[in-house]
């Protein structure tokens, strides 16, 4: 498939090689995969469906569709922000352009904040959840997702973040359970909260020019930049989230690389027990950090 080349009257196989050739051409890390699901999402089929629908012939429009998806491939752009869509916990996550593509990694803040609340001293009460930053919503709701009795509320700076959440929370049933409030993290939240968790922009300033483009040119800055030392969100939201919390309540937060020392003793100054080591990701490297305030 070269540049501006159209499909159309061709069948999907021949078309889901041609774009898996151009894409490993541009040394694409995943073409095969990535030409599946453009193609997939020109013909409202899964990967399954692709199988089936071979020998299907493609329309005019469909070949210019695809060859837009193709553009914006080659660009850079994830194909996550082409489709507009993520999964993330299993669940399917719209996104917008305010909010971060949630990540593999996350999925271990979400692993660690199921175990502190299972491990607190009333595990089977209807717990009050708070998700600071909120985004796409995509922690709070794999939280509610596996706890059918809680309640949450997502907190973000950015109107289109917070309405990509409430669709997002809608679109699976769960916008009864889930509420979303315009504020700088907990700064418009009434506790008391059973947990709060958090996935906040911890990346220096000084290293988002390295980051990958995927990341440093379509994910949003603000999302991103933890200021000098990266750190700065876990300044604000830490003692916020202290004040915030019911006795035996906890505090689960996402950490960049070598930063989990520093964020224990913040939460350690704010009064909250690091009560666990922080849990790794699939890589080894520890992600999420937890801190329980005890009984007065």
């Amino acid at each position: 498939m070269r540049p501006g080349e159209s499909l159309a009257g061709q069948s999907v196989e021949i078309a889901r090689r041609k774009l898996t050739a151009r894409l490993a051409s541009a040394a694409i890390s995943s073409p095969e995969l990535d030409a599946r699901l453009l193609i997939g999402a020109v013909l409202s089929l899964d990967l399954t469906g692709m199988i089936t629908a071979a020998s299907r012939t493609l329309s005019p429009d469909q070949s210019t569709r695809i060859e837009d998806f193709a553009r914006r491939r080659l660009s850079g752009e994830p194909v996550a922000r082409i489709l507009g869509v993520k999964e993330f916990w299993g669940l399917p996550l719209k996104l917008s352009a305010e909010t971060l593509v949630p990540r593999p990694d996350t999925e271990t803040l979400v692993e660690l904040a199921l175990e502190m609340l299972r491990a607190s001293p009333a595990p089977n009460r209807p717990w009050r959840i708070a998700d600071l930053g909120t985004g796409s919503g995509a922690i709070l709701l794999a939280l509610l997702s596996e706890l059918p009795d809680a309640c949450g509320f997502g907190t973000d700076i950015s109107a289109a973040a917070l309405q990509t959440a409430q669709a997002n929370a809608a679109d699976l049933g769960l916008a009864d359970r889930a509420s979303f409030i315009a504020c700088d993290y907990a700064a418009g939240l009434i506790g008391p909260f059973d947990l709060i968790v958090s996935n906040p922009p911890y990346i220096r300033s000084a290293d988002i020019s390295g980051l990958a483009a995927a990341v440093r040119d379509h994910d949003p800055r603000r999302a991103l930049d933890g200021g000098a030392d990266g750190l700065e969100a876990y300044r604000a939201l830490v003692p916020q989230a202290a004040h915030l919390l019911a006795p035996s309540g906890a505090l689960v937060v996402e950490a960049g690389q070598g930063q989990c020392g520093q964020i224990e003793r913040l939460m350690t100054a704010a009064g909250l027990i690091p009560e666990s080591a922080p849990k790794a990701d699939l890589a080894g490297i520890p992600r999420a950090v937890a801190g329980r305030k005890m009984p007065p």
